[in-house]
């Protein structure tokens, strides 16, 4: 069974879009695929479509119902807040050791997905963040990273926790951003300047996303 655990350099960057579209491209390719959101903020179940959640249903084939929702995202929070935020504000919280045994629970499949909530150092719970998280899991981690103004910082940084912890992390995905300073290609030459040599690297464009989700090696 191959594990990854997709992560990115902050929110909103395209996690969910890339989680969903490997698990489509895998499904097409016969392969049995289980993806996995097991914490998400800012839920709505009236919404559940829309919601990254519904995203990854739907990606796997799988009913937009609410028992459903439960199986792949069992912490969900109304509030639009970091996990630990949202926990606490529901008067809840996420231990470490459950969330990562829900993680495992599974693990049968060809392939399993598992995104994480906001960037690699969100805090989860009170005492963790999801580089912890991904830590407990050991799985191999892609990385997404946008093209805006700030990228180079955030995903070199991002990158430097990752190794710091001498975690495997698979590859960066350049997710074009709406608006960029410059074109994609030259922020991943940058960027290639500081990554490992040996490290997969590629460009998400915004048009032709599936011909660019194809490409990516797993």
């Amino acid at each position: 069974m191959r594990r990854y655990f997709i992560t990115a350099t902050g929110t909103g960057i395209g996690k969910t879009f890339v989680t969903a579209a490997l698990t489509a491209r895998l499904r097409h390719e016969g392969k049995n695929v289980i993806a996995l959101k097991p914490v998400i903020s800012g839920f709505d179940p009236r919404q559940l479509a829309t919601s990254d959640t519904g995203i990854l249903l739907n990606a796997q084939g799988l009913p937009l119902s609410q028992a459903m929702a439960d199986s792949i995202s069992p912490w969900q929070f109304p509030e639009p807040l970091s996990p630990d935020m949202a926990a606490e504000d529901a008067g809840r919280s996420v231990d470490l050791t459950e969330l990562a045994a829900f993680c495992r629970a599974d693990e049968k499949a060809d392939y399993l997905l598992v995104e994480g909530a906001g960037g690699i150092m969100t805090p989860i719970g009170t005492d963790y963040t999801v580089l912890d998280w991904v830590a407990a899991l050991g799985y191999e981690i892609i990385l997404v990273a946008g093209s805006y103004l700030g990228t180079l910082s955030h995903t070199l940084t991002a990158y430097e926790a990752i190794a710091t912890r001498g975690l495997k992390l698979h590859s960066v995905i350049i997710s074009e951003s709406e608006t960029s300073p410059v074109p994609p290609t030259r922020t991943l030459l940058t960027l290639r300047r500081f990554l490992p040599n040996n490290l997969l690297t590629y460009i998400l464009p915004r048009t032709n996303d599936a011909h660019s989700i194809n490409n990516i090696l797993l």
